[in-house]
């Protein structure tokens, strides 16, 4: 009987393949065994996300065969969804079998947060995987084929986001993009259609600077957006949205960005969450559990300001490489490292040619900040696959 411990990672997202990268580089041959847990076969760039649903790129630029990212050889590659998770037992129960494990990390999604409101999760999408962006690209362009059908029903060409943090913004910006194209494309007046994003808090894009929240906002209001801020929606229905102020929106199409919560089946483990999160420790340990890692959205980190650290794509791979050191220093009973933090900038796509960032103290606008939110992206495909994954998912124009 083998006693060589049993890793087991749930998720293949921005942590979970920084950390199965980082352990297949720093492990030993048979020093452990490595079990990599994802529902599909593919890695999908979620910062993409936003350009395949609004019809600005394709979806085959968003997704990587997760085979050419890591050593088969070294990790196991398990194509299921995960059920349960009894940490109790050291098991995880699959849709199709079991697992144990001696160390886990869990770097599952997390699930969008409807605060309560009411009909959110039955009549609006959202954009959280690649089946989900593919149903909203096809539903918008569906909107366009039924809007003459049906003598110009309005509702068909109205649109609205709701939340206008990063998700919200970055998808505006590119659906406002591709309306003209549509326009044409299903011969629509363009000055017919309306692109609502809706906003509970007083301003959009928190975490920038508001000259640059001002500078994003003109140029989507160029692109005709209409902003609503500081106004809750208050009910989604299948006829539209209820506003706080009563007014009510007609729309075919309903999209929700307005914010993520963690994964339910972090809860029914019997961890202490909140939102489903969980605040671990300095080595990203769940409290209590030295065996159990949480990285990326399911996990509650506080900067020094004492409020928590937005669940970014950023903060998920610096886990990943951290959560990975910390493994395997468990099994070599040596010292742990702290994780920290390290904040390499912000950059927000506003569509084609148009950004805001901020770098330090630089902040930058416009063709500039575009620029960079490409080399950013590509920066990420070299770190997971090397020059040959930037020649063949990087943007170069």
């Amino acid at each position: 009987m083998s006693n060589i411990p049993k890793i087991v990672i749930l998720g293949a997202g921005y942590g979970g393949i920084l950390t199965a990268q980082r352990l297949q580089k720093e492990l030993k041959y048979n020093e452990a065994d490595v079990t990599l847990v994802n529902r599909h076969e593919y890695h999908y760039l979620t910062t993409h996300l936003h350009m395949p649903a609004a019809g600005t790129d394709s979806i085959e630029n968003t997704r990587i065969s997760i085979s050419n990212l890591i050593d088969e050889f070294k990790i196991d590659l398990v194509k299921s969804s995960v059920q349960e998770i009894r940490p109790q037992e050291r098991k995880i129960i699959l849709e199709d079998g079991t697992l144990s494990y001696d160390y886990l990390i869990i770097a599952l999604g997390g699930e969008p947060e409807s605060f309560g409101i009411p009909g959110l999760a039955e009549h609006a999408m959202s954009i959280r995987s690649i089946n989900s962006v593919r149903l909203i690209r096809k539903h918008i362009e569906y909107q366009f084929a039924q809007y003459k059908n049906e003598r110009n029903a309005q509702e068909r060409i109205n649109f609205v986001v709701g939340g206008a943090g990063f998700s919200g913004i970055e998808f505006v910006a590119e659906l406002a993009d591709r309306i003209p194209r549509l326009c044409k494309e299903y011969d629509v007046d363009p000055n017919l259609v309306n692109i609502y994003n809706i906003e509970a808090a007083p301003t959009a894009l928190p975490g920038f600077a508001p000259e640059l929240v001002e500078y994003a906002m003109e140029v989507l209001i160029r692109k005709g957006v209409t902003f609503k801020m500081g106004v809750a929606i208050k009910e989604c229905t299948t006829e539209g949205v209820l506003l706080a102020t009563g007014e009510e929106i007609k729309a075919a199409t309903v999209v929700w960005t307005g914010g993520i919560r963690g994964n339910r089946m972090i809860e029914a483990a019997g961890f202490e969450t909140m939102r489903g999160r969980v605040k671990v420790d300095d080595q990203l340990h769940v409290p209590g559990h030295d065996n159990v890692f949480i990285i990326g959205d399911n996990a509650l980190i506080f900067n020094p300001e004492g409020r928590p650290y937005p669940p970014t794509a950023q903060i998920a791979m610096q886990q990943g490489v951290c959560c990975a050191q910390n493994v395997v220093a468990s099994i070599r009973n040596q010292q742990l490292r702290k994780f920290e933090y390290s904040n390499k900038g912000t950059v927000a796509s506003l569509g084609k040619g148009e950004g805001i960032a901020v770098v330090g103290k630089k902040l930058m606008k416009g063709w500039s900040a575009a620029q960079l939110k490409k080399v950013v992206d590509m920066k990420y495909l070299y770190t997971i696959g090397g020059i040959t994954l930037v020649l063949k998912k990087g943007r170069f124009l």
